[in-house]
């Protein structure tokens, strides 16, 4: 199968200009992608991205990692409603060391292979290029007229904020990192997400009229969950590659808990799993939808290739920990409850408060619930667990029967979040 027929079979192509495929097929090409470092860390919406250069060199081709360390300090408009900050170049530093870590481990970057993936900054060569050299060389190569007929740019025109010069030339800025890699690298593809496709085709546009060159582009689409939510965000925030501002666990759960429709989409997208396995996996999942097998082989693949093989088991014993209900919860050792930390929240208490208190006011005072009056709500609901068994009874009596080692209550607050109370 070729590179563009496995991807467009995985779901990850939208829009591909005309002669791509043909040559993909005809020699080994360079193809890039760019990423945004407005973070010290990539978060899950820039894996399709990532899965974009490892497929590109799987298949024989050149991956370049494009770190935008210029237009960081530009923003784009793709795709927005506002301009968003710009970053000083010291954070820019900073953030760029830390994505160019991430992405060393996905790709292979070994230069003994003819096809070794390569990172670029495009701070390289805007550094020293001056805003008159930019106009003559770049901005003239390019009409207002087509540049304003992009969506992007339509959108935020159209827009209450509008749209800075700043934000217009991104595309010019980007344009020319096209130009740049086609011209010195040899690079004669372009990838991105969907929203990109007005800068992708005007660097393809660039490298025509400035030097009679012939460039390629495909893009993905936009991932949406089922329910309608933003992919990749949770109640607390993004999901990051970086397992100190998403824990493995963390990481594995969101994976875990994706909806049906979600799952039968992403394992696609987002693992290796042959067209042979994933249809495997869907009869399986079809006939017993409540084993989550689907699911679990797509939070396994995928924190596997993030984490990591050991930080995956990790991943599972602590989903042992908190949601094995046939274990009781006094077999859980000290080690074990301090294991949970970053995941399972603390919170300290005075010991008399364990000591003969209504579950109502436990809740309560130790800022568990906001009110008593959300407690009992939350109770009566079946949102509440003491050290893994569910309370339904507004009037359950916490006791130093209940405590753990001692000095810990484990208590579940809804499906999803876990407070570990030490009596102090």
């Amino acid at each position: 199968m070729s590179l563009i027929a496995e991807l467009k079979w995985r779901g990850l192509i939208q829009d591909i200009m005309p002669g791509t495929e043909e040559q993909l097929s005809r020699e080994m090409t360079s193809g890039y992608i760019g990423f945004d470092p407005t973070a010290d860390s990539l978060h899950i919406g820039s894996l399709v991205p990532i899965l974009l250069l490892v497929h590109l060199q799987k298949a024989g081709h050149k991956p370049f990692a494009l770190l935008g360390g210029a237009t960081g300090m530009v923003g784009d408009p793709s795709g927005k409603s506002e301009e968003r900050n710009l970053l000083d170049e010291s954070t820019l530093k900073h953030n760029l060391q830390c994505i160019r870590k991430q992405l060393e481990k996905y790709l292979d970057f070994n230069q003994a292979i003819p096809n070794a993936a390569e990172m670029v900054n495009n701070y390289e060569w805007f550094r020293e290029m001056h805003f008159l050299d930019f106009i003559r060389d770049v901005g003239k190569h390019i009409t207002v007229n087509y540049m304003m007929a992009k969506d992007s740019v339509k959108k935020r025109l159209d827009g209450i904020s509008g749209m800075s010069f700043t934000e217009f030339s991104y595309q010019l800025v980007q344009g020319y990192d096209f130009y740049w890699l086609f011209k010195n690298r040899n690079c004669k593809l372009q990838m991105g997400g969907s929203d990109q496709w007005g800068n992708i085709t005007t660097g393809t546009e660039l490298i025509r009229r400035k030097s009679g060159g012939e460039a390629f582009a495909f893009t993905c689409p936009l991932l949406t969950r089922a329910d309608g939510g933003k992919f990749g965000k949770t109640e607390k925030g993004n999901i990051w590659l970086d397992p100190s501002k998403t824990s493995s666990y963390q990481f594995y759960q969101f994976w875990l808990n994706a909806a049906d429709d979600d799952a039968e989409k992403w394992i696609k997208i987002f693992t290796f799993l042959t067209r042979e396995e994933i249809g495997s996996l869907m009869e399986k999942h079809i006939a017993n939808p409540s084993g989550r097998l689907l699911q679990k082989a797509l939070a396994k693949e995928v924190t596997v290739f993030i984490h990591g093989q050991s930080e995956y088991e990790q991943a599972l014993m602590t989903t042992g920990k908190l949601f094995n209900q046939t274990e009781a919860s006094e077999n859980l050792s000290e080690q074990d409850l301090h294991s949970l930390e970053g995941i399972v929240k603390s919170i300290y208490a005075k010991s008399e408060i364990l000591q003969g208190v209504d579950l109502v006011r436990f809740l309560a005072e130790t800022g568990i619930l906001p009110s008593k009056g959300e407690a009992r709500k939350m109770i009566q609901n079946g949102g509440v667990s003491i050290n893994r068994n569910k309370v339904d009874n507004i009037q359950f009596i916490i006791g130093t029967e209940h405590l753990l080692h001692e000095k810990y209550i484990l208590i579940q607050k809804g499906k999803k979040n876990f407070y570990l109370v030490e009596a102090k």
